[in-house]
Order: structure tokens, then sequence, then C-alpha cells
């Protein structure tokens, strides 16, 4: 007979740094996890669902009869009234007790109730460690723990045992049988926010601290996980660098938004002010220098009368104080031409003012005017106080910059990565997509296989105005009527992409006054070569533009819109020495993530949220 053939496992992989085994590695398999049938795992993670079944008791086996023989002759005994009494009547049973305790009739006890040991049980947990969506069955005998603190959602267990084959396969394959016990995180369930299924979006936004614990928030931390990696997988593949840029600092790189101040006085005792040149009472220079000529020609009638010695004594007092206010108000407007880095704030770490950055876009240019194409990945800042569905106070951004390129390299640059993007989520994010195809947006897997397959429509700004036009005399009422020059809101940019192409359009060539400074200026002196990508469902995800290196049209620029030049002044200093044609983009990584996933508040996909008026931690 031939000998038997030892089992065959297949090879499973262990956590490297926790010794336990990541869920994903068992159940996102072909089948399901089968191949692991029969071998001891640790696992751990958190409980979704559970439920107990309680078992039958075991009958008590019953003794075996004794020989007649063996047994004691039965004693005939009196049975005085009292007992009967007290068997009869519960009453005088209960008196008695009352009187006597527990000791009637020369220490014979009443009868004490028998506390029955629980029945035993079995607890069958769906647990996920975060690592897939699918949830792995773990069935503990209550030998092994009480199920009470194993059974409220939101518990965190970690336990050795076999993986089995389900007996009856539904929802789950696998399961695992277990035979110790390593940990358990217990719940108050009664104070737990995620006791409740299917809690709504802002009401799991009050708890950003447990709503990972969440399938939804889970599957679009996972999808925006690899939306990271693939990020820096475009741009390490195509030969960029990565540049970390500073978060404070003290440019505006804009011009448009505005920002939130850096100060290391606040708390303590000291008022915190800006350092911007404010002139005392809301005086004007103009208005006090007219003052003081109103004021020179009273004195001077006051000398002629020589009437009023007193009134002249005052008035020239008067005018003295005018002249010194005067003088006060020119030495601030000098100060303004000064560089901000002779203001200095006393008692503060930093001496110039500072602002959380809203864009690295300028600190990004220096290093593309010396390495060539690089990129930067990071959280921006914005103190506008203005409440919408696709703005935070904290955003990330993916800002990229080329050397020797123009506006229809940093196009072509962006069309590709948005492609590459949504390529990369549907093969590496297949399970967390069907989910939120399930549960989120039906469209979502079709919306990205779409913008992978379709070609993107270039229009300039001048022909979409004339596109909106038509599309406001006729059809579209909603739409505000616009006219060159004026900005383009995100419903026109909307519009064009769901309504008139149906596919991702690329605006290009804006009028100059609705952007940057630094954009480069066209031949036609009133647009600039900048533009928008405009996906379909999702509105703007990337700006971007030809940044201007003629040092004499960026200086214009800046005066044209204001622009203290002694704060640019570094920035000048690359156009001076060497400069070359660069041009690059921003992409607003959190609203990617927004149009991939089909949410439509981006605070649903930021990990903690910051926005006008709220903040939790």
């Amino acid at each position: 007979m031939a000998a038997q053939q030892p089992t065959v496992f297949s090879p499973i992989t262990f956590s490297k740094y926790s010794n336990r085994v990541l869920l994903k590695t068992l159940l996102d398999t072909t089948d399901g996890g089968l191949s692991f049938v029969g071998q001891k795992l640790v696992v751990g993670g958190w409980v979704k669902s559970s439920k107990e079944v309680i078992r039958d008791a075991p009958p008590a086996p019953a003794p075996a009869p004794a020989p007649a023989d063996s047994l004691p002759p039965k004693l005939n005994k009196d049975v005085s009234c009292i007992e009967i009494i007290q068997s009869r009547i519960p009453i005088v049973r209960s008196l008695l007790k009352m009187l006597y305790g527990n000791n009637l009739h020369g220490g014979e006890k009443l009868d004490t109730p028998v506390h029955k040991p629980p029945l035993p049980s079995t607890a069958f947990l769906a647990i996920n460690d975060g690592s897939c969506v699918a949830s792995l069955q773990v069935v503990v005998e209550s030998s092994l723990h009480h199920p009470t603190h194993l059974l409220p959602t939101g518990t965190c267990i970690l336990v050795e045992g076999v993986l089995k084959q389900v007996p009856v396969p539904g929802k789950h394959v696998v399961r695992l049988e277990v035979e110790k016990i390593l940990h358990v995180g217990k719940v108050e369930q009664e104070k737990y926010p995620l006791s409740q299924k299917k809690l709504p979006m802002d009401f799991l936004r009050k708890f950003s601290y447990f709503r990972p614990r969440t399938t939804t928030v889970a599957s679009v931390t996972r999808i925006r996980s690899a939306l990271t990696f693939a990020n820096h997988t475009f741009f390490q593949n195509n030969s960029f660098l990565y540049v970390q840029l500073p978060t404070i600092t003290t440019t505006d790189s804009e011009g448009f938004s505005e920002k939130f101040h850096v100060t290391t006085l606040a708390g303590k005792g000291k008022r915190v002010e800006s350092t911007e040149d404010k002139e005392p009472d809301g005086l004007s220079l103009e208005t006090v220098k007219a003052a003081i000529t109103e004021k020179s020609n009273l004195v001077k009638e006051l000398e002629r009368s020589e009437s009023n010695r007193e009134a002249l004594v005052a008035a020239v007092q008067d005018l003295k104080k005018t002249n010194d206010l005067a003088l006060q108000l020119e030495a601030r407007e000098k100060s303004k031409s000064k560089s901000r880095k002779d203001k200095v704030i006393p008692g503060n770490f930093l001496p110039q003012e500072t602002y959380l950055t809203v864009s690295g876009q300028l600190h990004l240019e220096t290093y593309a005017c010396a390495l060539g194409n690089v990129y930067s990945c990071g959280p921006r800042f914005r103190a506008d106080k203005i409440e919408s569905a696709k703005h935070a106070a904290e955003m990330w951004m993916v800002e990229v910059e080329i050397a020797f390129a123009e506006l229809k390299d940093a196009m072509n640059c962006a069309d590709d990565l948005v492609k590459f993007l949504s390529k990369w989520v549907l093969e590496h994010c297949m399970d967390d997509m069907k989910f939120v195809q399930k549960r989120i947006d039906k469209t979502s897997i079709h919306r990205l296989e779409s913008i992978i397959s379709c070609s993107f429509e270039k229009v300039s700004y001048t022909a979409a105005i004339e596109i909106l036009e038509k599309a406001t005399d006729q059809k579209s009422q909603h739409l505000k009527k616009l006219k060159f020059g004026a900005a383009l809101t995100a419903d026109h940019l909307s519009y064009l992409a769901d309504t008139i192409f149906k596919k991702p359009v690329i605006v290009y060539n804006y009028p100059k006054e609705t952007k940057p400074f630094n954009v480069r200026l066209n031949d036609d002196g009133k647009t600039v070569a900048a533009f928008d990508v405009v996906l379909p469902k999702g509105g703007v995800v990337i700006s971007g533009s030809q940044k201007e290196e003629r040092l004499d049209v960026l200086m214009t620029r800046m005066k044209e819109m204001g622009l203290p030049r002694e704060q640019y002044e570094w920035y000048l200093e690359i156009q001076r020495h060497g400069t070359v044609k660069h041009s690059g983009f921003s992409l607003a990584f959190d609203r990617f993530v927004l149009f991939t996933t089909g949410l439509t508040d981006i605070k649903d996909v930021i990990p903690f949220p910051r926005s006008f008026g709220k903040v939790i931690n």
C-alpha cells in the first residue's frame, strides 16, 4: 500500500514587523484563502460585526444504580407539624426564615437556590485589519474568552488559530478557529460613536480619529495611498528629481489668497499685529498735509491780527503736532520701500513677517533652473473664509516644474499624469474601486476607464467664452453670462467638460488679469500662457503655466499688480542670471482623490481636514 503523501501548504508571508499575517495576504487571492487551509496563523484586527451562538449543555450522566444489599436501611422519621406547614404554605416558610435565619429546628437548613453555570457558546466575529476590503471570520469558543468582551463593534483582537474551510461557503470561504487569545482591546459600547452601522459622512467628520475604521474611509485611504505612490512612480520614471519645499515663507506666490501668519508671540501677553504699514487713526499722509496747510494759514492770520495771543500759541502748538504726525507718516511711507528683511518683529522667533505657504512654485523654479525637471508634494495653506465642498484650509498639492519647456510641454505632461494615475488605481486598487462603485458612485470605474482611453480636448479661453455665450443664450440659463476678461467659474468649466465635450478639457491662454504675475505674457499683450485641466464630474484638478523668463516684462507685471518688488527680489535674481524657459503645473491632489472615489465633499478624502471655523484635533 502506497504511503500517504504529506500535505503541502502554500507559503504564507508574515508581516515583517508585527509577527502576524495581513488579511490581504489571505483574502486577496484567487481562491479566497483556500490554499492556506490547515495552517496555524496569527491575525489581528477590529471587529466589524459579530454574533453569538449558544449551545445546549450536555446532559449530566445518570448515576449507576447501587446494589440492593448496599443500600442503607430506611429509617422511619417523624415529620413535625411545622415542617408540614412550611412545606405547604410558602409565607410561613418566609416568616420562619426571617425569625431563625437559615437554621431551623436544631440546625436544619432551608433549601438555597443553585446558580447554574452559563451555557457554552461560540462567538463568530468578522474582523478587518485595514489591509483590504474583505473581512475574515474568526471563531472563538467561550471556554477561551468571555464573549461579552469580544462581540462589540470596534473591539481589537489578536488571536492564534488554524485556518479552516467554512462548512457552508457564503460570504466567507475560510475562517480562523481560534486556539489562543493574545490580546483584547475592549470597547465601551455605549460611548463608542461607531457602534451603529451606515453612519453619514458628515457625522463621521466629527470623529476623524475613529472614521478610518469604517469601510468607506478605509477604502478611500488605501486609494489615496496608492495615488501617492503612483505620483512618485510617474515622476521618478520620467527622470524628475523630488525636492522638499518650505512650509514657512516670506512671499506670496499667487497674490490672490488670504494667508496664515506665523508668529511665536501669541499667548505671551503681547498683541500680535501685522507689520504692514498702518496709518494712525486711519489718517492718510495727504489728509495730514492738507491739515498742515489749513493750520499754517490760521497761524498767519493770528500773527497778523495780534489780537489773541493765547489762540496764537495754541494754534502754533497744534501745527507743530500736525507736522510731527506728517513726519511720522512720511517715515512710514519710506519704510515701505525698504526691504522686508529690515522689518523686524521684536520678540518673534522669525524677524520678518512670515506665512504658511500658499504655493511652492516660486521656490521650485529655483531648482528647475539648476537641475532641470523637478517636482514636490506637500501641504499648502489658504486662509480664505469660504465654505466649499471642494476647498479646505490645508490641501496637498503636487507641484511640477520643467526646464527648457513651453506651455504645450506642460500640458502634455499633465495629460500623461492624469492618465497614469487613473490607470494605476484600476490596476492596484480594484477591490476598493469595486466597493466605491457599489456604495458611493456607480460610474467611478467607467469614469477612470474613459479618462485613460480618450484624448483631452484643448480649447482656448477665447473659444471657451464663445461656446459659453451660446450656451447661456440657449439652454443653460443658470450660467452667468461672461465677457472677455472675466474669470471662468467652476460652473462654467464643469459645463464645458460635463455637457459640451463630455470628456477632459484643457482651457489655455487666459486673460492676464486672472492669473499670477509670473505667468508668461503672450504676444497679444492681453493673455498669458496658463492652462487648467478640467475633468468630468471632477472640475479643475490641475492648473499650470509657462513662466515669464523676461526680466523687464516680469517687473512690469509686478508693478501692474501692485506687488512689492523687495519681497520678490530673490526670485528676480533667477531671471537675471542664467534664466531659461520653464513651465509647470500644480495638481490638487485631494481633488483628484475626490474625483477618483466619487465622494462629494473634499473633507471626506483628507485624513484630518481643516476648514474655516472647523478643526477637531
